[in-house]
């Protein structure tokens, strides 16, 4: 090995990171190809659950802002197909939302209240505990409209939704809809010590395992939690910000209580369009994706996956947002690496939109410090694996 040259990431892109992509890129569409299939069944089944589309946009309101992502999407040389559904968090590791329907005009809460109940409805002496950042409370009444099933006690106490109810009922109807669609070969439903609903799915090259989350999908407003832009930034632009604020969020079931805020659809607006100037940041992005699934953090189940290398991209385009700044590949991505083994070396990486919330907080520390030693090295003799 030697230190990389222009021609040394040419062939590290068309060797690896071109073959990387090919192979995902198969495994996310039979991935889905199934999952529609199952999440079809489930609906059938029970019609709070709808099935994952392909264009990965399900929820009306949405639909009628196609336009705004359409254009933004022209705008990026390597097209991109519109999966906001579905998130690659490692090339054997997907999350894939699974919407819920009967619940629209959402408003955000005003009113502090305490819980005192368990997730089995039972009643509790001390109250349950606050929400972290990235997490709430949902109250039924917060929405306009909502379907008389959402008020029954096999999901909602006291008025709250509960999520941990909500995955109960959604892990039995996976499990039943694997059955009635004979695709036991295919699925297998894995056991988890939390509530959240794990899956094995089989593809053509590889088993992958896909989380599948309840996703309430609120298109409509952009939480008070999320302050962002922050002030005097250049990046992105004002035009963007405001096509990406105007997506929403969505409300996902991954814990027992709390509803976990999520911003695919802005995240995947603001991974468009990103070199319109001509600079370099998919290509650093992409190049520092392979090196940490190649060399820094392999396995199946990363410490650091590539929402966690998303998030360090979109800090350092806010720092670094002036053309001239991704002009030139190794400088740039020697700067994005370097942003990265900071962050793995604090134990601290801010959420993009949440700021307070640190995405390493829950990470085990033991193998982070392995990652930063690894990228410590890298750093000291930048080199490309190429063999």
């Amino acid at each position: 090995m030697k230190p990389f040259t222009d021609e040394d990431v040419e062939i590290y892109i068309q060797s690896k990171v071109e073959q990387r992509h090919d192979l995902v890129s198969k495994a996310v569409e039979e991935v889905q190809k199934i999952i529609q299939q199952l999440t079809a069944e489930i609906s059938y089944k029970a019609t709070r659950f709808q099935s994952i589309s392909n264009s990965g946009i399900h929820n009306e309101n949405i639909k009628d802002q196609t336009a705004l992502l359409a254009k933004w999407s022209a705008m990026l040389r390597g097209k991109r197909p519109f999966h906001p559904s579905i998130q690659v968090l490692a090339p054997s590791q997907f999350i894939i939302t699974v919407p819920l329907r009967g619940l629209s005009g959402y408003r955000e809460c005003q009113v502090r209240h305490w819980r005192y109940y368990t997730v089995h409805g039972a009643k509790l002496l001390s109250s349950v505990r606050d929400p972290e950042e990235l997490h709430q409370w949902l109250e039924v009444k917060q929405f306009s409209k909502s379907l008389q099933q959402w008020h029954e006690k096999d999901v909602n106490i006291e008025g709250d939704l509960v999520p941990a109810k909500v995955l109960i009922i959604f892990r039995e109807l996976v499990e039943k809809s694997i059955i009635s669609c004979n695709l036991s070969s295919k699925v297998t439903v894995l056991e988890s010590f939390s509530s959240v609903v794990r899956v094995a799915v089989e593809t053509s090259e590889s088993q992958v395992e896909v989380e599948l989350v309840p996703a309430v999908e609120i298109p409509t407003c952009w939480p008070e939690k999320a302050r962002w832009p922050r002030c005097l930034k250049r990046w992105p632009s004002q035009e963007k910000v405001q096509c990406v604020k105007s997506l929403g969020f969505d409300l996902l079931a991954r814990s027992n209580y709390h509803w976990q805020l999520s911003f695919s659809r802005a995240e995947h607006l603001l991974m468009e369009g990103l070199d319109e100037d001509g600079g370099c940041r998919m290509r650093c992005f992409r190049v520092m994706r392979q090196m940490k699934e190649d060399v820094w953090c392999a396995g199946n189940k990363p410490v650091i996956t590539a929402y966690h290398l998303q998030t360090v991209l979109f800090w350092t385009c806010e720092k670094y947002p002036r053309t001239k700044d991704w002009r030139c590949f190794p400088k740039a991505f020697l700067r994005l690496v370097q942003k990265l083994h900071k962050c793995v070396s604090q134990r601290f990486l801010k959420h993009y939109f949440v700021k307070n919330t640190n995405l390493l907080k829950y990470a085990n520390t033991s193998d982070l410090d392995l990652v930063a030693s690894k990228l410590a090295v890298f750093l000291e003799n930048p080199v490309f694996c190429l063999e």
